[in-house]
């Protein structure tokens, strides 16, 4: 829940920088930019406390909608309601998120 945290702290102009330099470091550490897809699935897995893995399509889709909700907890559009003994949390949707093209959305996100 670092990440959300951090949103709710910084102004949008520190949060972008603090983004950007998220993107730097996992690019130099893995050698390759990452997508956005590909940094939410690697928020998933951190916030969903498993493993990494080879994950299957329904598996990344199910740990990129927990990186998109814990992101979006601070904005107040989901709600943390209980994380099971696995570490898997479960959210409650508090309001709906306006229908937006791609790069609308990386930007929202």
């Amino acid at each position: 829940m670092f990440w959300s945290y951090l949103c709710i702290m910084l102004p949008d102009n520190e949060l972008q920088q603090h983004w950007f330099q998220l993107e730097y470091a996992l690019t130099e550490r893995l050698g390759k930019k990452l997508t956005l897809e590909d940094i939410l699935l690697f928020i998933g897995v951190r916030e969903a406390g498993i493993p990494p893995k080879e994950f299957t399509e329904r598996e990344k889709i199910e740990l990129m909608q927990v990186a998109i909700s814990t992101i979006l907890v601070p904005a107040k559009y989901y709600e943390l309601l209980w994380v099971e003994d696995t570490g898997w949390p479960h959210f409650k949707q508090l309001q709906p998120i306006k229908e937006m093209n791609a790069k609308d959305k990386e930007f929202f996100l």
